[in-house]
């Protein structure tokens, strides 16, 4: 159920230069699968605590982590977005199309009002230590749909106290975006995924 179906964010973390010095701990809010916490701990991150709220994904989370023997590296606990204190990275992949999910599959995708997105936002600045990095993966498919403009993404990072001091992008790799019959062709055409780079103002 989890099982990652799109590549390029976990192109992106594994391109961004980790801030400097390399970080010993790193939140990775919102786990889902655990595999961005797991790549973490393989490119040299000592230490990565991974939330999640869904029962399913926490169990999901804690098999993949022991399979690839990072059990003594990565800890899974269940936290509503952030658990308790600062990292020198925090790192959120949340759903990308703010609307209503119907099914639990669809919370991988849909996030309701943007909430996980907001609820990373706000609270980010909080949970970064002096100097530290959040890492934030977001498709732009919402603002080529016309649910969020990059405006409104831009006066929410503001708002929450946070500046952008980079960011990467990637361009989908899936066969539906070179699917001319797809109804939402022309977005998915225009779609990039970006990492981007976010430190307290």
């Amino acid at each position: 159920m989890f099982a990652p179906i799109r590549s390029e964010y976990v192109g992106l973390v594994a391109e961004t230069p980790l801030p400097s010095p390399a970080p010993a701990l790193a939140f990775d809010v919102g786990t889902g699968t655990g595999v961005l916490a797991a790549l973490l701990a393989r490119r040299g991150v000592a230490r990565i605590v991974a939330t999640d709220q869904d029962p399913r994904a926490l169990v999901c989370a804690r098999d993949n982590v022991a399979r690839l023997g990072l059990s003594g590296r990565v800890e899974v606990v269940e936290a509503d977005l952030f658990c308790e204190g600062r990292a020198p990275l925090v790192v959120c992949n949340p759903p990308w199309i703010p609307a209503r999910p119907s099914t639990p599959i669809e919370h991988t995708v849909y996030d309701l009002e943007g909430r996980m997105l907001r609820g990373f936002l706000r609270g980010l600045a909080a949970h970064l230590e002096p100097g530290g990095e959040g890492w934030l993966i977001l498709s732009d498919i919402a603002e080529h749909l016309g649910l969020r403009s990059r405006a409104e993404l831009l006066v929410a990072i503001d708002e929450a106290g946070l500046k952008v001091v980079g960011r990467m992008d990637a361009r989908p790799n899936h066969p539906r975006a070179s699917d001319a019959a797809d109804p939402l062709h022309a977005a998915r055409a225009a779609e990039l995924t970006s990492l981007w780079r976010l430190a307290a103002a």
